[in-house]
């Protein structure tokens, strides 16, 4: 298939022709996977639809790209603004937009890196949350995403610690590596620690031979895959680096220890912040709110695309990264 736009390409000009760069077109161009370029262009993607609206109310073209390695070399240099589904953003005239853990809620940030955006950078006003609307919202998407196992959550006296990818490295938005992350929780908390592999994840012979001879060393420590449900349901709390498995369990009311930068760090313990040992101690006994929280983090800081405001979030979105819209 073609990699070319479903829409009409700017007029092209002789080589070495000069160009007012004075202000750029009022062309937006969307990188999006091979499906989901097709059903955007069809008009049968809800948030995508939106976007669309938006800007060509304001005067804006619409081309819509597959969203390869090629095209995003190419992307800096094209004139006009882009908008990127999950990655590729480079520039002050290119953004990202992704989902926000689970639909309708989104975000569009000029960067990809969850702990950059404008929800991680802004505080949490717990003093100021609107209780009835908050708890409602709380019941009914805590109902609607994990039904009866989040409402009869329990502590059954075991720490989750969902992993992620490259168990060996310490990246630059962690405090250690995920390996050495198994082994602080170890290390300052007794319970027995439930680890499981991420099922998307290809993990190394190198990683999964130091995994198993940590188990050998501690016998605490169980292996699994999955399960993110049931762990959270009987789990005292959660430890990660930044696993969306970390803020699924807000819903079961299950405090959270992160060891690497996100963007729903604010009511968790944060290893960065306080230590290993102190964040894994303050922990079990955590109770935030998270009916509160959750209300703050997705209605008011995400876009949902379910709700009749979701058009000015998204123009609010674009107007915060300078964007004329």
């Amino acid at each position: 298939m073609a990699q070319g736009p479903h829409r009409g390409r700017l007029p092209r000009h002789g080589r070495g022709a000069s160009l007012p760069r004075m202000s750029e077109p009022r062309l937006l161009r969307l990188y999006l996977e091979e499906g989901l370029r097709d059903s955007a262009a069809a008009g049968k993607h809800n948030f995508i639809g939106k976007i669309v609206s938006v800007v060509e109310a304001v005067g804006y073209r619409v081309e819509y790209r597959l969203n390869t390695a090629a095209e995003r070399l190419k992307a800096p240099a094209r004139r006009g603004y882009a908008l990127f589904h999950m990655e590729g953003a480079t520039g002050p005239r290119a953004m990202v937009f992704r989902r926000v853990y689970h639909y309708p809620f989104w975000a569009i940030e000029p960067s990809a890196k969850r702990w950059e955006w404008h929800v991680a950078q802004s505080a949490f006003p717990e003093d100021d949350v609107p209780r009835r609307a908050a708890d409602r919202f709380f019941a009914f998407w805590q109902d609607r995403l994990f039904g009866e196992a989040a409402a009869t959550a329990r502590r059954e006296g075991f720490v989750y610690v969902p992993l992620q990818g490259k168990l060996l490295t310490h990246r630059s938005f962690q405090t250690m590596s995920p390996l050495d992350m198994l082994r602080a929780v170890l290390a300052h908390d007794a319970r027995p620690v439930v680890a499981p592999l991420h099922p998307k994840e290809r993990y190394s012979h190198p990683e999964l031979a130091a995994l198993h001879e940590l188990a050998v060393q501690s016998p605490r420590l169980s292996i699994q895959t999955g399960g993110m449900e049931a762990a959270l349901a009987g789990c005292d709390y959660v430890a990660t680096q930044n696993s969306s498995a970390a803020f699924n369990g807000y819903f079961f009311g299950k405090p959270a220890v992160l060891f690497g930068r996100i963007d729903f760090h604010h009511i968790a313990a944060n290893v960065a912040d306080l230590g290993a040992e102190r964040a894994l101690a303050e922990a079990p006994g955590m109770r935030p709110d998270y009916a509160g929280y959750l209300h703050w983090f997705w209605q008011r800081m995400s876009i949902n695309a379910g709700r009749p405001e979701a058009d000015a979030q998204i123009a609010a979105a674009f107007r915060r990264a300078g964007w004329p819209v």
